[in-house]
């Protein structure tokens, strides 16, 4: 790994589209916004190139990646859709879904990239610096997010260079991202599963497929198991201090990650106070989870406690991350 790198930090605009799709037909490495998080992307079909994406991130290599494509027609050469997922793929691509499909007998994407599964986990993201990126480069790139892996995922691109300036070669600054949590994982097995929920609601999916989703086998999540898809390791997405779910008061000394206005006992005493939503709202919520978990952290305290949050909608999404959050941590 090149660490010592020089990280440049370009503006979204032509000039830092035409600088990635350089930087990633060389074998580099670029963070780049996305409506969900930023992404870390590099050359789908370059094992080298993705070898220098796990070293960056420190990312276990049973790990898949996700390749990004510009349209299902690119989608389709790498992997075969059935009739669920082409049914996803055409209502809600462009956007935050991921669908883990078998791979085609000509699919370019690396082993490396796939854990040497034979699924390859595909989007097409809606952001358009993305979009523009993923057409001048001409080809798939695998992009998890832009942070070191386990940590809080990155929102902005300050979260990126916070994590890894030195070791990537350029952040593409987009501002902050839409919706703030990762994609929703679909595996479209024998029947389509929800591996991991994510910034596209699991009703509205339910709505399109007219049937419920399936749940990954309980053993799916054990950090000693090879994940079926990106995102599914039990112990992720965490800051460095504890992470207290479902908190009823605040201790003396603790963060608190607050949710609407509802009464909480102790925040006098919290060392630090942010709310995701004040007025209840999971989207509001999801765009500001990761940043605000960054923010707390940065405060040096020992445990961040959060308030409840509902588990419909987005709510899902959010609860799982701070579980991963937590795990190990409580």
């Amino acid at each position: 790994m090149n660490v010592g790198l020089n990280t440049q930090i370009l503006p979204a605009g032509e000039a830092a589209v035409a600088a990635a799709a350089d930087a990633l037909t060389q074998g580099g490495l670029v963070a780049f916004p996305t409506e969900t998080v930023y992404g870390l992307g590099a050359d789908a079909t370059n094992p080298a190139a993705i070898a220098r994406l796990y070293q960056a991130k420190g990312r276990p290599a049973f790990n898949p990646l996700i390749a990004h494509i510009g349209d299902i027609a690119a989608a389709r050469k790498i992997a075969c859709f059935d009739a669920a997922a082409t049914a996803l793929g055409e209502a809600f691509w462009p956007g935050p879904l991921t669908l883990v499909l078998p791979k085609t007998e000509g699919c370019g994407v690396a082993d490396l990239a796939t854990a040497g599964l034979d699924t390859v986990a595909v989007r097409i993201p809606a952001h358009a610096i993305a979009r523009d990126i993923l057409r001048v480069f001409g080809g798939p790139v695998v992009a998890p997010s832009a942070n070191i892996s386990g940590h809080v995922s990155p929102t902005t691109a300050a979260h990126v260079h916070s994590d890894l300036a030195g070791r990537i070669d350029l952040i593409v600054d987009g501002g902050a991202v839409d919706v703030g949590v990762e994609s929703t994982i679909i595996g479209c097995f024998d029947a389509p599963m929800l591996l991991r929920p994510g910034g596209l609601p699991r009703a509205e999916i339910e709505r399109v497929l007219g049937r419920t989703l399936k749940q990954p086998p309980k053993d799916a999540e054990n950090d000693s198991a090879q994940p079926l898809a990106p995102g599914m390791l039990a112990s992720h997405y965490a800051p460095r201090a504890r992470v207290r779910l479902n908190a009823v008061a605040v201790e003396t000394g603790e963060a608190l990650l607050a949710f609407g206005l509802g009464a909480i006992s102790g925040i006098d005493a919290a060392a630090a106070v942010m709310n995701l939503s004040e007025r209840g709202d999971l989207n509001e919520a999801a765009a500001n989870l990761f940043g605000h978990l960054r923010a707390l952290d940065a405060k040096g305290v020992r445990t961040i406690a959060v308030m409840p949050i509902p588990d419909d909608g987005l709510g899902e999404a959010i609860n799982d991350r701070l579980r991963r959050a937590a795990v190990g941590r409580e």
